[in-house]
């Protein structure tokens, strides 16, 4: 059994695709993130054909893995802390389908992980309106444009002014402060 032959998918929607890679990027045992378009029925979607809402796909990123150096649970919990969990409806300025939060499980066992990271975080006290997050089967991913792939790093002023205009980081900070690993 090779090294790869341990490798697993992550695929999480936390509204525009550019935020979502950073945080994962970033961590030991990550392999690569990839933006992408999931959830939908049109095949090889473009950004344009996302955005108008007609295909059915949600931005997300799709993470490859080493279960033995991070946890899936990890991962979960990171996503958790650059997400709105409250809100389904789109993320921060972000609104509509493609940009909805959702977890979409490779396996069973993702699939019980996540709705017990859920329910735990419902129940933590942390947010005063429930988790709207959905848990969904994965469904094919396609790779998004090659100007969307690592924004962080291709326009980092641009990312950062993102993230702050778009009320991401400021609520990232307030919710999570310190134990948000990405700082």
């Amino acid at each position: 059994m090779g090294a790869d032959d341990r490798l697993q998918l992550a695929t999480f929607a936390g509204g525009c695709f550019w935020c979502m890679v950073k945080p994962f990027d970033e961590m030991p045992g990550i392999k690569k993130v990839i933006s992408g378009y999931t959830g939908g029925t049109t095949v090889n979607p473009t950004y344009e054909q996302v955005c108008s809402g007609l295909t059915g796909h949600t931005e997300a990123v799709q993470i490859t893995f080493d279960p033995t150096v991070i946890s899936y649970d990890k991962l979960l919990d990171l996503y958790w802390m650059q997400i709105d969990p409250t809100d389904a409806g789109g993320q921060f300025y972000d609104r509509g389908d493609s940009y909805r939060p959702a977890i979409f499980y490779h396996n069973e066992e993702q699939r019980v992980l996540a709705e017990e990271s859920k329910k735990d975080l419902d129940k933590s006290g942390k947010f005063s309106k429930p988790i709207a997050v959905a848990v969904e089967p994965a469904k094919p991913f396609y790779e998004a444009e090659e100007y969307h792939q690592n924004f962080y790093r291709k326009n980092p002023e641009r990312y950062t002014a993102y993230q702050h205009g778009s009320g991401r980081a400021q609520f990232i900070e307030r919710h999570w402060g310190e134990q948000n690993g990405t700082k």
